[in-house]
């Protein structure tokens, strides 16, 4: 018996890195996961170890900032496995300027997929978790204790250099969640950040040739971290190093098991004991 045996599992952007690394734990856990990545390769990949493992997942392909994307990632998850129970807004990435070199556009896309995604989702998400639960007092029980869990930043915690856009977009996260905590609870559902530090991911780690960079839409946009500035990042952390993206989900799945039940409104630093 796993801890989250029944749970239905919503994961943005999993198809890769720490995303799948989270489907992953929680599968393996007993949760059934929905999967979602921009793109079907990746995403069907999670699927797919997921599935050799013994778990259950399905993907939901599709751009977490598009139209109409929050209610089919919400519907999948009800028609696939019937219910709702945990989840997780993890999709994003940098597109990093210093503020004078900053445009619209970068600040924009930037809010889109940190907190216009994840409020859309959460919002198609509440009429599901709201009905669950009175159903679920109706029959006379207590409404089961289903988790969000959204992901933030250092950055948004204490801001950093060429990041205004994503570092606002972070500190929203962490409202979103606070308010949503008081909204939420009377249908006894927790709702938490984890602000993660260095971990490194493709969007920290830069190819041996240099020129990493991502497709988002058709947008090519630059990643990765110059060597010798990630290893004096790498410095400053009480632990000495990054972290791993299967340490990273491991403090996404802190929140999501029943130990935590009565946490809720709370940020976690995922950090290496680096804080604000």
């Amino acid at each position: 018996m796993g801890k989250l045996d029944g749970k239905v599992a919503l994961v943005s952007g999993s198809g890769r890195g720490i995303g799948a690394e989270i489907a992953r734990k929680l599968a393996a856990d007993g949760a059934r996961i929905v999967v979602n990545d921009l793109d079907a390769d990746p995403a069907e990949a999670t699927v797919a170890a997921i599935r050799a493992a013994g778990g259950s997942a399905v993907a939901c392909v599709g751009n977490v900032t598009a139209d109409g994307f929050a209610e089919r990632f919400v519907d999948t998850a009800v028609s696939s496995f019937g219910g709702l129970d945990i989840i997780v807004n993890n999709a994003g990435y940098t597109w990093d300027a210093v503020i004078q070199k900053l445009s619209d556009e970068q600040w924009d896309a930037m809010l889109d997929v940190h907190l216009r995604a994840p409020f859309r989702i959460l919002r198609a998400a509440q009429p599901h978790i709201s009905s669950a639960a009175k159903r679920e007092r109706a029959g006379g029980l207590s409404a089961s204790c289903r988790k969000v869990v959204n992901i933030s930043s250092l950055a948004g915690l204490g801001g950093n250099a060429g990041q205004v856009n994503y570092a606002a977009a972070k500190a929203g996260v962490v409202g979103l969640t606070r308010a949503l905590a008081k909204e939420w609870g009377r249908y006894n559902v927790t709702v938490n950040t984890v602000a993660f530090g260095l971990i490194r991911t493709r969007l920290t780690e830069t190819p041996s040739g240099g020129g990493g960079s991502i497709d988002v839409d058709g947008r090519r946009i630059a990643v990765g971290v110059n060597p010798e500035i990630l290893a004096a990042a790498e410095r400053s952390i009480p632990l000495g190093r990054a972290g791993t993206p299967a340490e990273a989900a491991g403090s996404v799945y802190l929140l999501c098991i029943p130990e935590s039940d009565y946490v809720s409104g709370q940020t976690l630093v995922c950090g290496g004991g680096l804080a604000m």
